[in-house]
């Protein structure tokens, strides 16, 4: 019986061996490889944020020198809102209403009757005013008849002495040739028909000049019948003013009365609003004003009306501002400025005239609004400003 020997197992070869240390050397290799890539990525990322710093960086600049260029060339402001004149409606005579035929918010147009106040006093002061320059016409006219009875008798009176003065020549003539003919009672009474006479004819003159300015001037120049017929103006003046007129186009408001309330003279009944000059006072930056100029075109937008845009021109702008030491009677716009880190320029209103067809009822006083100029034809700043005010009108909605 053979003996089985189990043979001594062999020593591994070499391709065994460095297959095993190929086993024990891959993991060093993948983690090696993952750090590279990590590396790489890690690179790449900070090459991805450079580039968008660089872009970034970029913008900004762009940003900084457009808003450099746009608030010379194209100034915007949202500080700004709709102004029009503000008429109180008073009365000019004093009496209780009898016709209210407005109310608030009614629209009127020029000449149109507000308020009537009670006419008879003022009826009746007419017919006063009239009686009287008919009386003042008799007057007048007892005056000029008066005058020419003073001028007859003057005539007389000059006529008589004419006869004296011949009588009196006579009788001198007779009494040089015969001093015998006549008596002295003939001689005395020449005489005193001439001192008469002349007397006579001095009083006729004066009676006739007092006559005269009694009368004053002839004519309708006469001061009775001027102050008849000022009188009569003033009473239908009066009864005129009883009718509360409108002075201009507009808007009623701040309105509280009804017939029956007592309107004194010059006291306000209702305001005006007028709607025949309306514009925008927009308080722009000392330092974006430069190089506006009256007459350039405007684009602006009202929160009244979202999403619409409405043209208008630059009518002027302010040349004084209030700074809190005005010491003179008269007053000039006072503009609050937020003061911040950075001191903000002062401002000045500009006024803008609108387009009065486009933002026809949409005009209401006190409104805010947006406002962007063009002060030039600048192809690159123009259609950013336009894009900006749409852009401003648009967010009217979600103000």
């Amino acid at each position: 019986m053979t003996e089985q020997t189990t043979p001594d197992p062999a020593p591994p070869s070499g391709s065994e061996k460095s297959s095993d240390q190929e086993e024990t050397v891959e993991p060093l290799g993948v983690d090696q490889q993952e750090k590279e890539e990590q590396q790489d990525t890690e690179a790449g990322n900070t090459s991805k944020a450079r580039r968008l710093t660089y872009i970034v960086l970029s913008i900004c600049v762009l940003i900084f020198v457009w808003y450099l260029r746009a608030d010379r060339f194209t100034p915007y402001t949202d500080q700004a809102r709709i102004n029009a004149l503000v008429i109180p409606i008073v009365s000019q005579v004093a009496g209780y209403l009898t016709d209210v035929r407005v109310r608030l918010h009614s629209r009127v147009m020029k000449d149109d009757t507000l308020f009537v106040i009670d006419r008879r006093k003022y009826r009746f002061a007419v017919d006063q005013a009239e009686a009287n320059l008919d009386k003042a016409g008799q007057s007048v006219g007892a005056g000029t008849a008066t005058v020419k009875a003073a001028s007859a008798q003057l005539g007389a009176s000059r006529a008589r002495l004419d006869r004296a003065q011949r009588n009196f020549d006579r009788t001198q003539r007779v009494l040089s040739e015969n001093p015998g003919a006549l008596s002295q009672a003939d001689r005395d009474r020449a005489e005193t028909s001439l001192a008469q006479a002349i007397e006579g004819v001095s009083t006729a003159e004066a009676n006739l000049e007092k006559a005269e300015e009694s009368l004053g001037e002839v004519g309708p120049e006469n001061p009775e019948l001027r102050l008849a017929v000022a009188a009569l103006k003033k009473a239908q003046l009066d009864l005129a003013f009883s009718n509360v007129l409108a002075p201009y186009e507009g808007i009623i408001e701040s309105f509280s009365v009804d017939v029956g309330y007592y309107a004194g003279v010059g006291q306000p009944l209702a305001t005006l609003v007028t709607a025949s000059d309306v514009w925008i006072e927009a308080n722009m930056r000392e330092n974006n004003i430069a190089n506006i100029k009256i007459g350039d075109p405007v684009e602006l937008s009202l929160d009244v009306a979202p999403g619409r845009v409405f043209s208008g021109t630059v009518r002027s702008i302010g040349f004084g501002v209030n700074t809190g030491r005005n010491t003179n009677h008269g007053q000039l716009p006072t503009i609050s400025a937020p003061s911040g880190w950075l001191r903000d320029p002062q401002r000045f209103p500009v006024i803008i005239g609108l387009n009065m067809d486009e933002t026809h009822g949409v005009r209401r006083v006190g409104a805010q609004a947006d406002v962007i100029v063009y002060t030039g034809d600048h192809f690159i700043l123009n259609p950013i400003g336009r894009f900006q005010i749409r852009l401003a009108s648009w967010l009217s909605y979600v103000r």
